[in-house]
């Protein structure tokens, strides 16, 4: 386990655009939005955004050095640029590591770095442990298993440290619905009344921004109450949350095995309340040759100095590994 210190944000890369991009066919109700970046004939590595259901964006092309890799981004289903945006038909985790695999294919890439934060940590593992022969290695940030105790944490838990934060989201529902907020929330955001399911998806998703960093963040706080980042993420998040992912309780961990031979790092943040160290902590004596950083200024969000530069380094100390 390795302490970092704050680092400026300058250590992200410039801004750049993508070299190509388009929309991928998945079946009869889903299409995949993807796009490639940075150096065409570089290292392949594959964003796996947050959530599930918050989509990525241009910023997360940053953490890579453009002249040396081939960055792949996409939506996942549902979510962000994908269509239709918030679908939960045909949208459960094995059908998003069979979308992984569609798209290497689709681009003809033999083995690629995996790179995944929060929800991006769960499907890089689902991913990585059906498929370990076409994983190069492994980022992981903010580690969430999705087990019954994390998502109980994220519903109840967070309350002992945002006590306002959770006012708020249990407080759009009836005193007598709270003892289970989940159900409660489920069945607003799938209601098709849109002024039901908007005002649910806003809450929702502005409850987990506001406890996404050690330090208040109104900028991330109004990233997160957008509509179309709402509605993907809370409606998505309530519905794999619903279902236990639709894997068995500790799947994840208990098949670190199959990826324990290639190299990972694992970058967490010291006070991450939304996707507390115990988990990092669990995942890494799972995986002791796995290098573990733990930024000790830091809370969940990928854009905290420490945790931005922390990634950043990762990728950098993977490029010796081509």
């Amino acid at each position: 386990m390795a302490d970092i210190s704050l680092t400026p944000r300058a250590e992200l890369y410039p801004e750049i655009e993508p070299y190509s991009a388009g929309m991928l066919k998945l079946d009869a109700v889903h299409t995949m939005y993807w796009e490639q970046s940075g150096n065409p004939k570089g290292a392949p590595v594959l964003f796996l955004h947050g959530g599930p259901g918050a989509g990525a964006a241009p910023a997360h092309r940053r953490f890579f050095d453009p002249g040396h890799y081939r960055i792949v981004i996409f939506d996942q289903r549902g979510a962000g640029r994908s269509t239709p945006l918030g679908e939960l038909k045909d949208n459960t985790t094995r059908q998003l590591v069979n979308d992984i695999e569609r798209l290497r294919q689709h681009l003809a890439i033999g083995r690629w770095l995996i790179f995944g934060g929060s929800w991006g940590s769960t499907l890089a593992l689902a991913y990585g442990e059906a498929h370990p022969e076409r994983c190069v290695g492994f980022i992981l940030r903010g580690v969430f298993l999705c087990r019954r105790s994390e998502i109980e944490w994220f519903i109840y838990g967070l309350r002992a440290f945002f006590p306002e934060q959770w006012h708020a989201f249990a407080g759009l529902v009836p005193e007598a619905e709270r003892g289970d907020l989940l159900a409660a929330y489920y069945k607003r955001l799938t209601d098709p009344d849109p002024a039901v399911h908007m005002t649910a998806a806003r809450t929702w998703s502005t409850y987990e921004g506001a406890c996404s960093t050690l330090l208040p963040s109104p900028e991330t706080v109004a990233y997160f109450a957008g509509d179309g980042v709402a509605l993907g993420l809370a409606r998505i998040e309530a519905h794999y949350f619903s279902h236990d992912i639709f894997l068995p309780e500790n799947a994840l961990l208990g098949n670190v095995a199959r990826i324990r031979h290639l190299p990972c790092t694992i970058v967490q943040g010291r006070y991450d309340a939304v996707c507390p160290i115990a988990t990092a902590d669990e995942l890494h004596h799972a995986w002791p040759e796995a290098e573990y950083v733990v930024v000790p200024d830091a809370g969940h969000s990928a854009w905290e100095p420490g945790i931005s530069a922390a990634l950043v380094k990762a990728t950098e100390r993977f490029k010796a590994r081509r």
